[in-house]
């Protein structure tokens, strides 16, 4: 796999957009009077009582951090769950995890923010379509994801998860004392430092990955074809830079997955298995990788045959049919931002709030007349 692969998909992913854009055509149609603040909430008893509160009502999925909604006052916000709404409608949607259907997005919602980076689990054509912008949050949860990769670095080193269950096992047996110090032989392992860390993607927890690992003393080698000048300027001043994804993890002895997933193969301008038999072949046979990105950028088939074959690691937080119960494999829950600052900064991070509040006060200002509208 080449640069031009991952850029592939990214200019692919540009180029959509753009034809999206280009066949978007001007309103020709009769002038549409449309009221910000009310217009869809028929069915909102005292319409006009509310309309004098001036708030906007906030409907939240999943679990939102109270510290991080404290950051909408409630002189301007009406914050609930969309669960206790009982159909009441909302001018915007906030969610983390939750997989947003059209159904729950009501002719009143004017934008949806996810609190995290990927949009994934939302309609976002489809929210084009309908004029709704949808806000996002990256590198809120960056450090949170950053320091699992770490603690993934060291699981891949040492067995110890290994360790401690067959601790449990000698406690249940009553000879822990006494096998501790003979068994412990059975789960050797190996420092960092020194080792070539290899970076795919270098984004705001890629490149936090990148310096950690120099920090710890070791090699560090990077691959991102849409480096951004902020990313480059945050990485190790000894980093390495390759043009493809199987250059970085040649001679790498760790590997961090850290690119977006994009629908589709690389053939076809995705990341859908880009970590396949093709990059797989390239890896040392004691190569630790690490995927905390998404479980979609590696083919189970290819990494499975790599595990069998080899003392190779593969660690991640999203769940995998083939390598669930390998040896060799490390699966946990899908534990990247589940930190109790990460989700503070997922709803309160930096411009987030300032954005929703000014996208829905610049359309309260006055009434939006649709004939003056081009697309957006």
């Amino acid at each position: 796999i080449t640069m031009s692969a991952l850029a592939l998909a990214r200019s692919r992913a540009f180029a959509s957009k753009a034809a999206q854009f280009k066949n978007l055509r001007f309103y020709t149609g009769p002038e549409i009077e449309f009221e910000h603040l009310s217009s869809g909430w028929s069915n909102v008893e005292d319409l006009e009582e509310f309309k004098k509160s001036g708030r906007y009502a906030l409907q939240t999925f999943n679990k939102i951090s109270p510290q991080g909604l404290a950051t909408y006052p409630k002189e301007e916000y009406d914050v609930e769950a969309y669960a206790d709404a009982n159909g009441r409608p909302a001018h915007a949607l906030m969610l983390r995890s939750h997989k947003l259907q059209e159904e729950e997005v009501g002719t009143s919602v004017r934008c949806i923010a996810r609190c995290g980076a990927g949009t994934n689990n939302i309609p976002v054509p489809r929210m084009t379509e309908l004029g709704i912008p949808v806000f996002n949050t990256p590198g809120a949860n960056a450090n949170a994801v950053k320091e699992l990769v770490l603690c993934g670095l060291f699981l891949g080193s040492r067995r110890v998860i290994d360790g401690i269950n067959h601790m449990k096992d000698l406690g249940e047996q009553g000879v822990a004392r006494e096998r501790v110090e003979k068994d412990k032989a059975m789960f050797g392992g190996r420092e960092i430092k020194g080792k070539t860390l290899a970076v795919i993607g270098l984004g705001h927890i890629g490149s936090a990955t990148a310096r950690d690992g120099a920090s710890l003393g070791m090699k560090t080698v990077g691959y991102d074809p849409g480096l951004s000048v902020e990313s480059a300027l945050n990485l190790p001043k000894t980093m390495t830079l390759v043009d493809s994804i199987s250059s970085a993890v040649a001679n790498a002895d760790y590997i961090s997955l850290n690119i977006p997933y994009i629908k589709g193969t690389p053939e076809e301008g995705g990341t859908h298995g880009i970590i396949g038999q093709a990059v797989v072949r390239h890896f040392k046979p004691d190569a630790v990788i690490l995927n905390f990105a998404r479980g979609e950028l590696v083919d189970s088939d290819a990494m499975k045959g790599f595990l069998d074959a080899g003392d190779g690691r593969y660690i991640s937080d999203f769940p995998d049919d083939l390598c669930w119960d390998h040896k060799n494999a490390v699966i946990m829950p899908h534990l990247g931002a589940s930190t109790e600052e990460a989700e503070d900064q997922a709803v309160s991070y930096s411009y987030f709030p300032r954005y929703v509040n000014s996208y829905l006060s610049s359309l309260t200002a006055g009434v939006l007349s649709l004939s003056g509208m081009h697309g957006s």
